[in-house]
């Protein structure tokens, strides 16, 4: 018999607020919000909810942030927002405390699938690979990762923050699935995260001990190894898929990010034009 989680359609939870006044992707772009920049004439929040409208596994969408007022100027999301296609909830503080308040608002038993706004190059290929593969580990929590290799042989001059461990490094890609209920209670240790993603060492410090960081910090801890620690400390099956996609791990943080993002898509567009 399958469990619930391998049965039951997912719901997606995307973070779209800015994290500070100002950012700088929104200043350059000149819209109030980072999730409103146009990437090949698209608002961000536009493209990354629509991707998630194609997958074949994602049953239900719900922004949280930015403020109504805010969406409303992007028309089609505002269309999707009132014929109740897609929903809506205030953010929090941050990213985390975000996060946690729309994980509260699903059904414990429902699979959840986290992802940001600023996800511009997600497709739904992407979406559908990763949320397959986290059915498949029976893991309660499962993060998307990507080779820092497989990043650097499609974008060379591309620089991405990657977690150095022995069969590695690793590039975070904003794709996080909270399978069961057990998983659902993550968000303490997400805010942790949170607090120090460009200083993964002291997450693995605090979570799995001294031994694990002078191995992480020797290259020597495996990704297999980090996830086995962290889910006896935290008494939950922690699991990660490696995504063969480069793309996955590119998010539009700054200014030349979103160049960056611009090129690609051009490219994509032409590869398109050219098959037909």
């Amino acid at each position: 018999m399958k469990s619930s989680f391998e049965s039951k359609p997912f719901s997606a939870l995307v973070l779209a607020a800015d994290r500070h006044d100002g950012d700088a992707v929104a200043t350059a772009a000149g819209v109030d919000c980072k999730a409103l920049a146009t990437v090949g004439g698209i608002p961000m929040v536009r493209r990354v909810t629509s991707t998630l409208r194609s997958s074949h596994l994602v049953e239900r969408i719900t922004l949280i942030g930015p403020t109504r007022a805010l969406l409303r100027q992007e028309p089609q999301v505002e269309t999707w927002l009132k014929a109740g296609e897609i929903h809506w909830l205030s953010h929090a503080n941050s990213p985390s405390a975000s996060a946690a308040l729309g994980l509260e608002a699903e059904d414990p038993t429902q699979p959840v699938l986290l992802t940001t706004a600023d996800h511009a190059l997600l497709t739904p290929d992407m979406v559908d690979y990763f949320l397959t593969e986290a059915r498949r580990s029976g893991c309660d929590f499962v993060v998307g990762v990507a080779r820092l290799e497989t990043v650097k042989a499609r974008f060379p001059g591309n620089r991405r923050t990657a977690i150095k461990l022995q069969d590695g490094p690793f590039c975070g890609c904003n794709l996080f699935a909270f399978m069961t209920e057990r998983g659902h209670q993550l968000a303490p240790f997400w805010r942790r995260i949170e607090q120090e993603r460009k200083r993964p060492w002291r997450v693995i410090t605090g979570a799995l001990g001294w031994t694990a960081v002078l191995r992480y910090l020797a290259g020597t801890l495996t990704l297999e190894q980090a996830l086995s620690r962290l889910s006896h400390k935290l008494d939950m099956r922690i699991g990660a898929v490696v995504l063969p996609f480069a793309e996955a791990a590119v998010d539009v943080d700054t200014p030349a990010d979103r160049q960056l993002v611009e090129t690609i898509l051009a490219e994509r567009n032409r590869a398109e034009a050219a098959h037909y």
